[in-house]
């Protein structure tokens, strides 16, 4: 029977986005990992791990890039460890997990988190074949897309539920996009729950039905966004997506922010009102923090984005708790957790997630997947 694992996580070590704790290697040692549903590779800080080959590490000759859209990049040796994932009576356990050791990476990287588990799809886990093992060996960036002949590893949730330990599924409870200054260092708004391999029977995390967004293309969670509604003005959008991409969308647990194209943010904000817009535009496009006691968010809309759903549309609101979040770096501040991304690529982050217990299911609809909504359960 396969297993489910209920993983505790925080969003305090990667400045909003969420890390649970992973125990990698032979001696289980515990790593905070970006858990991030935007891309598929499992790679770690190579500056806090480094493999015990006597112990069970295997080298193999597969070696990893990989790069961001804020521009953060790694590069690194792929390796076959163990990998213990879960706290609690139920842990998930598997032996020969292909892991990158990062021996590259940019600054910016991974903060004070060690290492991304990216739980996207197989299409997104490129590797190269390098001619020598690539641990210790380290080549360059530069020398493994040089050299090296392209490949493919097989995602961990991918590759575990192959084996049967869990269900290719996983489930975010989370509350905030950014982190919360001013409830001490266990501030439950900072605190969330990752589910790995399951969601629905974790009836404690959310109230009422689910709704089922159709995805489109087994790569990204990928989905067709239709239209934004602010209040009760709707903007429409355009369903044709950024060259290369199979959708105009995509569902993001690795995104603090509902980052949008210029175009789309400018029609949104037309239908603010003058002095909302006022305060929300240059919090947009300069990264200005507001004094939170100027906003009043009871007077502000909410935002309703409407995507393709497997019988009919999906309605996600999210409310201005959500899309400005106060108290950020200092008690009083106020951020707009919405960025300017490129036309015709919404990203949809953590504010559309905070709001709901989110389900991503990567076994639904014949192995293409769906994101699943119910409204959370919060304080």
């Amino acid at each position: 029977m396969a297993t489910i694992a209920r993983i505790p996580i925080t969003n305090i070590y990667a400045g909003g986005d969420y890390t649970g704790r992973v125990l990698i290697g032979p001696q289980k040692k515990p790593m905070n990992v970006l858990l991030d549903t935007g891309s598929s590779a499992f790679a770690i800080d190579g500056h806090k791990y480094h493999p015990q080959i006597p112990a069970g590490d295997k080298t193999t000759k597969l070696a990893q890039t990989q790069s961001y859209g804020d521009g953060s990049h790694w590069a690194g040796a792929v390796i076959e460890t163990n990998v213990v994932v879960g706290d609690g009576a139920s842990p998930v356990n598997a032996s020969g997990v292909s892991v990158a050791v990062a021996y590259e990476a940019s600054s910016d990287m991974f903060g004070l988190s060690d290492g991304i588990l990216g739980l996207a799809y197989a299409a997104l886990d490129d590797a190269f074949a390098m001619p020598d093992a690539t641990w210790p060996k380290r080549y360059s960036s530069a020398q493994i897309e040089s050299e090296g002949a392209g490949d493919q590893i097989v995602p961990y949730l991918t590759d575990i539920a192959k084996l049967g330990i869990v269900s290719d599924k996983i489930a975010f409870y989370t509350q905030r996009s950014f982190i919360h200054v001013g409830g001490g260092p266990n501030d439950p708004l900072n605190q969330g729950v990752m589910v790995l391999g399951g969601g629905e029977e974790s009836a404690d995390l959310y109230t009422g039905p689910f709704q089922t967004a159709k995805v489109l293309a087994d790569r990204y969670y990928n989905t067709n966004l239709k239209a934004i509604r602010v209040g009760n003005a709707t903007v429409h959008v355009p369903a044709r997506g950024q060259m290369g991409m199979p959708s105009n969308s995509i569902v993001d647990s690795g995104t603090q922010t509902i980052d949008l194209g210029p175009r789309l943010i400018h029609a949104i904000l037309s239908k603010f009102s003058a002095s909302q817009r006022a305060l929300l535009q240059p919090a947009i496009f300069n990264n200005q923090f507001v004094a939170a006691s100027d906003l009043d968010l009871a007077r502000w809309p909410d935002l309703e984005f409407i995507l393709q759903g497997d019988s009919g549309d999906v309605s996600l609101r999210v409310s201005p708790r959500d899309y400005w979040q106060v108290n950020v770096q200092k008690a009083g501040a106020a951020v707009a957790a919405i960025s300017v991304g490129s036309n015709g690529l919404a990203i949809l982050g953590l504010p559309l997630m905070n709001g709901y217990f989110t389900i991503f299911d990567g076994e639904a609809d014949n192995g293409r997947g769906v994101v699943k909504f119910a409204t959370s359960k919060r304080p």
